[in-house]
């Protein structure tokens, strides 16, 4: 098994698993609300330095936090089976070869036709106990097909653990050991944490048990290119392989997140990395003590990031909020009125900044909520009730956006679409786009598109796009349709 480095071609991002050594795959996230035990709270200590100019700086001291809490902080062993390519793995040098992971490292033996059944996996992380009766926090993706767990804690014992249930959407998941009398950690609240505020992470980074790194947190809120519905803390913790699944503590000794992803182009910490909210992941964990599964909310919509361009063309204050790019036909946001040129400033009076932090918002919810909502809709402010739905039927995406703001002419050749072509796309307006040049071609609009509509309006007439563009004095929002996807494509014109 190789490490690979990003070549230009591939994503500029690579979220890494942060816990997994050998076969097994690894990846996580959590969502429930429920308070460990009642503890004491040990806070960071702090002790003075002086720096050249003479300014005495508080540095904290995470001695008493980690003696305390330390030992509800749990190694996490997994065994697993898959399939691999034997002629393909027999290619791969072991990257462990030499160090104590070696083992971890298995070939798959060869079978008929150079396939191989039921090769071995093995994996670790790191995860952390919430009630003395045995309940543990980890990551979905630590125990993502595993065959048998393996818990162990800093006293040495190992006990076989039982997998509750897991959300592989948020990434966490619950195990449960035979155990009483454990040690818990204390939940703190993720809302009340600061950027800038010192953090440690305590976990298992390559196999190297109850490591201890501190960090401070970097920004709230993030959302990641992976799908997921989470609002990563962000710290520059150093956290590794095998950290996964473990505690982000504050400065009072109390967990405010789950270590779940790292950002790198090597596989190792780069300074950036990704915590799970407590929040979020005592609310999954509840839903899964409770019912063995987690539901999640869905509003119906299809959304977009709001650049300059597209606030400029939808006349916005500010470019902030979730832009509805499409509308699910009969689905929650459908029956509450929501348009195609919307643009979802608030839930519940929370903001929505960028895209993501609508399915965030909108996952904390449960199939039934009522949410309320602030759009931006044809230049005025309203007011929107939705009741959500379920995500098992379908869930809230976020529309990729790879255009770019160019200066120029609109250069599009349009014609009206004939009646087979308009039902077999499935729509009652719209034109066929010929040709594309000039600034439309280089925000990425190509020759067969579906021009739908432009700034929020359904297309109708070649006229009424001219009209439309000669009115515009920097930008014009194009809502294009290609195959079933549709998304709204900024073009400068100013």
């Amino acid at each position: 098994m190789k490490l690979e480095s990003l070549t230009p071609s591939r994503l500029f991002m690579a979220l890494v698993a942060a816990g997994l050594i050998g076969g097994a795959s690894v990846s996580a996230i959590d969502l429930t609300r429920a308070r460990a035990e009642p503890a004491p709270v040990s806070a960071a200590t702090t002790s003075a330095v002086t720096t050249s100019a003479g300014v005495p700086v508080a540095l904290p001291d995470f001695s008493k936090i980690t003696e305390q809490y330390g030992p509800a902080v749990v190694n996490i062993s997994v065994v697993g089976e898959s399939e691999a390519d034997a002629s393909t793995m027999s290619e791969q040098e072991n990257p462990f070869a030499g160090t104590p992971f070696e083992p971890f490292f298995q070939q798959a033996p060869r079978g008929r036709g150079g396939r191989s059944h039921g090769v071995p996996t093995r994996g670790e992380g790191s995860g952390f106990i919430v009630s003395s009766d045995g309940v543990i926090l980890t990551n979905a993706h630590v125990v993502k097909d595993a065959k048998e767990v393996t818990v162990k804690l800093t006293d040495r014992r190992e006990l076989k653990a039982k997998v509750l249930g897991m959300d592989p959407k948020t990434d966490i998941a619950v195990l449960k050991v035979q155990a009483k009398d454990l040690p818990v950690v204390a939940i703190g609240q993720d809302t009340e944490l600061k950027v800038g505020e010192w953090v440690l992470a305590i976990g298992s980074p390559f196999g190297f048990e109850n490591t201890v790194t501190a960090g401070v947190v970097s920004a709230k809120g993030r959302s990641l290119p992976d799908d997921s519905a989470v609002p990563f803390i962000q710290t520059d913790v150093a956290v590794n392989p095998g950290n996964s699944g473990g505690p982000l503590f504050n400065a009072r000794g109390q967990v405010v997140g789950v270590n779940a992803q790292i950002y790198s182009r090597t596989g190792g910490y780069q300074g950036l990395s990704f915590s799970i909210p407590i929040d979020l992941a005592i609310k999954v964990k509840d839903q899964i003590v409770a019912h063995g599964k987690v539901e999640h909310a869905r509003l119906g919509v299809t959304v977009q990031e709001v650049n300059q361009t597209l606030a400029d063309s939808f006349k916005l204050p500010t470019p902030e909020g979730a832009l509805v790019a499409n509308v699910e036909k009969g689905g929650p946001a459908d029956k509450a009125g929501l348009q195609t040129g919307d643009v979802i400033r608030t839930v519940d009076g929370k903001k929505i900044v960028s895209s993501g932090d609508l399915p965030a918002a909108i996952s904390m919810a449960r199939p039934g909520d009522k949410v309320a909502m602030e759009v931006w809709r044809k230049g005025e402010r309203q007011e929107i009730s939705a009741a959500l739905g379920s995500a098992d039927a379908k869930g809230n995406q976020v529309a990729s956006n790879d255009s770019g703001d160019q200066q120029g002419k609109l250069g599009l050749a349009l014609r009206q679409l004939r009646p087979q072509e308009r039902r077999e796309a499935g729509i009652e307006d719209g034109l066929l786009i010929e040709d594309a040049r000039g600034a439309a071609a280089l925000a990425g609009v190509q020759s067969g598109d579906l021009l739908l509509a432009i700034n929020g309006t359904p297309v109708r007439s070649i006229a009424q796009v001219r009209d439309v563009v000669a009115k515009s004095d920097k930008s014009v929002a194009l809502l294009v349709q290609r195959g079933d996807d549709k998304i709204f494509v900024p073009v400068r014109i100013g």
